[in-house]
């Protein structure tokens, strides 16, 4: 484990001291460079004329408003502004348009932004219809390299685009198999650790403990990350300015396979793991199931979800196809972006540090952390809790190390395709197999959209 010590977020009156020093120097570089009232590009992109006193505009979903009001607490002298919003969650593309309306405007965008989508750096990184891009770039003055480099390696790499960080990332949400240590034992099963055990294992559930399930296909994200990503299958990739989606894959076709079988004998199901029904009926027949590593609080120590005794919930690691790479997939992990259009630049590195490399980012998040000393501090919390059956954090460790690396992040996100055609389609009695023509062609015309060339 990695033994460093979390270095405590920069001084705010230190921070905006500086940005104090810095709005006398850029006023003289305004005055006789670049457009009128910007300074020139010191941070690697052209700022506004910087107001160390300026309001934060903080747009965060629901999960993320109490590490925001932390903030507010510890920094009572930073004037902030927390509103709440969907996350862009299900690919609802809420963070880019409303972003658009301002570009249009050409004012008012918030100072910082949470999103789950891992693909909007494809856009906010780059300039819209003649308006510089929305996110500020972070490695090139705002934030100190010895910051950016505590997060786990790779973290950022979503995040970054022809060498220039433009986010950082909340947390990581690799896919481990969670597993209820007491039914297993009671049945007397072995915790599957390959995608060929886990369907052995579906028929035996099927056959001696019908209405027992290893999962649930009915969220947008669990189709294309938990399962086909996780199963390293070519159905979402990047290559520069093409796009490719290959459902006829061998990987591709076995995954399809395995969630028609199991669809098929009963122990997946279409209900989403969200809603009310889902912990009625299931909450006490999930056996198992593959998911991102945020399942810890938002599922399982959730009392508003399954909310799990202690001790009857265990993570294993990822599921892999025999003789094939130990590969995973990820599901989400948010990130957090800073505006380029804002007053309050130095505050803007103080939130986002914060967030990322606090103690209450430790003690709030709801699932691995990618900044990797309070990842390493909120699994000693979780180890400690004594709450997880098993090795909770060699699983979740191993998980983070294995993300397959063949999946892109073009600028939109595979779970609209996936909610639009997958999700009504199963519930209308088809099968997956007889979706994915639809389902490739859907992310083709989508790619296409947004200008991506078709391989």
């Amino acid at each position: 484990m990695n033994t460093q010590q979390r270095r405590p977020h920069r001084s705010i009156a230190r921070m905006l001291a500086l940005g104090t020093t810095t709005i006398a120097t850029v006023g003289l570089l305004a005055a006789c460079s670049g457009p009128a009232g910007q300074t020139d590009d010191q941070y690697g992109f052209p700022a506004v004329e910087q107001d160390a006193t300026a309001p934060l505009t903080v747009w965060v979903d629901a999960a993320r408003e109490p590490i925001a009001k932390a903030f507010q607490e510890e920094n009572p002298d930073v004037e902030i502004n927390i509103e709440t919003y969907d996350g862009s969650s299900g690919g609802s593309d809420s963070f880019k348009t409303k972003v658009a309306l301002f570009d249009q405007s050409g004012e008012d965008w918030p100072d910082v932004v949470f999103s789950t989508q891992q693909n909007d750096t494809a856009w906010a990184g780059v300039e819209q219809n003649g308006v510089q891009p929305y996110a500020a770039v972070l490695n090139k003055g705002l934030m100190s390299d010895e910051f950016l480099d505590g997060f786990t390696d790779g973290a950022l790499d979503p995040m970054t685009r022809d060498g220039n960080v433009y986010g950082v990332r909340n947390d990581l949400a690799p896919v481990v198999y969670w597993y209820n240590e007491t039914l297993m034992s009671e049945f007397g099963y072995e915790v599957p650790t390959t995608w060929e055990d886990y369907r052995d294992l579906s028929d035996k559930v099927a056959a001696e403990h019908p209405g027992y399930i290893l999962g649930s296909v009915g969220d947008s994200f669990s189709g294309p990350y938990t399962y086909y990503w996780s199963g390293e299958a070519p159905i979402f990739q990047v290559d520069g300015d093409s796009f490719s989606s290959d459902f006829s894959d061998e990987n591709a076709e076995k995954v399809t396979d395995l969630i028609d079988h199991m669809l098929d004998n009963g122990t997946l199901v279409q209900d989403s793991v969200f809603g009310a029904d889902f912990v009625t009926k299931y909450g006490d027949k999930l056996l198992g199931t593959p998911g991102p590593a945020w399942f810890a609080g938002a599922i399982f120590q959730n009392p508003d979800s399954l909310n799990a005794e202690a001790g009857s919930i265990g993570a294993a690691a990822p599921l892999f196809w025999e003789g094939e790479g130990e590969v995973t997939g990820n599901v989400g992990g948010g990130v957090w972006y800073g505006s380029s259009h804002s007053k309050n630049l130095e505050g803007v590195a103080a939130f986002l540090e914060y967030v990322s490399n606090s103690d209450k980012a430790a003690e709030l998040a709801t699932g691995l952390p990618a900044y990797a000393s309070t990842a390493d501090a909120w699994l000693d919390q979780q180890s400690e809790s004594g709450y997880f059956a098993g090795d909770f954090s060699a699983a979740i460790t191993q998980a983070a190390k294995s993300v397959w690396s063949g999946w892109g992040f073009p600028s939109f996100s595979p779970e609209t395709a996936y909610s639009s055609i997958v999700i009504p389609g199963l519930a209308a009695g088809k099968s997956l197999s007889e979706l994915t023509s639809e389902w490739q062609a859907e992310y083709e015309n989508e790619a296409q959209v947004q200008g991506y060339s078709i391989k």
